[in-house]
């Protein structure tokens, strides 16, 4: 349905080629804004090859900006992600962490050095294709919310939580109420080719190629010992405890042995990593998912970001995400200050990995959160 929502005012939508950010665009569209579509190139090293070619994704996107008849600019951000993300992507890696590029990219690239691009263009709002909402508080304190979006299985809040008041007060996201379903049933009825176009998956600089193999480029194989955590037997050898993350199964290439005298799950079940030696260059494992070594009651979180500029309160009882596919965790806020906050979980939760991301929520409400330390 055709509205005057948008009448006389700007939005440039990021336009990815896929069939979430084609749609945000034509809902714009049809509720009178100014739409212009801006094309972000953010990855130059290898994007020739079979994985990574964003020559397609453009293509893309000049057939729906002709369908839906709005302009379209092509912007080059590979110097700023190569700085502001993929720099502390391999950072933390070689710390022996596990990041979330993406959390990063959203706070850094696609709602920082996008926004201030559009608003020089005279945008009075940028929108993107993400599932999850924005609203101003009930409060009547002049401060935005992020939401969690309808489709609790398609929900990107998660990786949106560093958005600060400012990113939020430009920001719109025009497919928070919409299942993924009607997305594509919106964009075939539209005309749209990409309604049937699909999902791209994993990090966008890596896309579809074997996540080690990318990782040999830029951090060099060195083997050292696999060990299991229980009575410290050699298991095997692992060639970089970069290349690893807590709860990791696949890759270890133990599978054939035997857990030992003391092990606390049966002789025959899988090997998970359970933690890594950095200074002995030592990867440790343990048998059985639900080994007490893969599970923890609390954590410790810093490079803090809240929403709202201020932190939660603390000993009250929120939700919160570990990782992205998790139900949210009851838990309390025991301490917040400069340093970084302590969070305790009802339940114990599974592999707990340092480097990602801790989102805590209240109900539909995202408050932000902080990196696992």
């Amino acid at each position: 349905m055709t509205t005057n929502e948008g009448k006389g005012k700007t939005v440039v939508v990021g336009l990815s080629g896929g069939v979430n950010s084609s749609v945000a665009a034509l809902l714009l569209k049809q509720q009178g804004w100014n739409v212009t579509g801006l094309f972000m190139k953010n990855w130059e090293d290898d994007d020739d090859d079979e994985y990574c070619s964003s020559r397609q994704d453009l293509i893309d996107v000049m057939s729906v900006a002709d369908t839906i008849g709005i302009d379209v600019e092509v912007v080059n951000f590979a110097k700023e992600y190569r700085e502001r993300v993929f720099s502390i992507f391999l950072e933390e890696y070689r710390a022996g962490r596990t990041p979330n590029p993406d959390v990063l990219c959203n706070s850094e690239i696609k709602f920082k050095a996008f926004l201030d691009h559009a608003l020089r263009m005279g945008a009075d709002r940028i929108a993107t294709g993400h599932y999850a909402g924005v609203r101003e508080s009930n409060a009547g304190d002049g401060r935005f919310q992020l939401l969690k979006a309808e489709d609790g299985t398609k929900d990107q809040s998660y990786f949106l939580h560093r958005l600060d008041q400012r990113q939020l007060s430009k920001t719109l996201f025009p497919l928070a109420d919409l299942y993924k379903r009607d997305v594509r049933r919106m964009a075939e009825e539209a005309g749209l080719h990409v309604a049937v176009k699909k999902d791209s998956t994993g990090i966008c600089f890596i896309g579809e190629r074997p996540f080690k193999e990318f990782l040999m480029r830029y951090l060099p194989p060195k083997k050292g010992e696999i060990r299991c955590l229980d009575d410290g037997r050699l298991l095997g050898e692992h060639d970089g405890l970069t290349y690893h993350t807590l709860g990791q199964r696949k890759g270890l290439q133990i599978g054939g042995v035997k857990g030992g005298k003391g092990s606390a799950t049966g002789e025959h079940e899988a090997w998970f990593v359970a933690g890594k030696d950095m200074a002995r260059n030592i990867l440790y494992v343990v048998q059985g998912h639900d080994h007490p070594a893969l599970l923890a009651d609390e954590l410790t979180a810093d490079q803090l970001s809240w929403i709202s500029g201020e932190p939660p309160h603390t000993h009250w009882v929120y939700g919160a995400k570990t990782r992205y596919r998790q139900a949210d965790a009851p838990c309390e806020i025991e301490s917040v200050d400069a340093g970084g906050c302590r969070i305790r979980f009802a339940e114990p939760q599974w592999a707990v990995t340092p480097g990602q991301s801790v989102v805590v929520y209240e109900s539909r409400v995202c408050l932000g959160g902080g990196v696992i330390r």
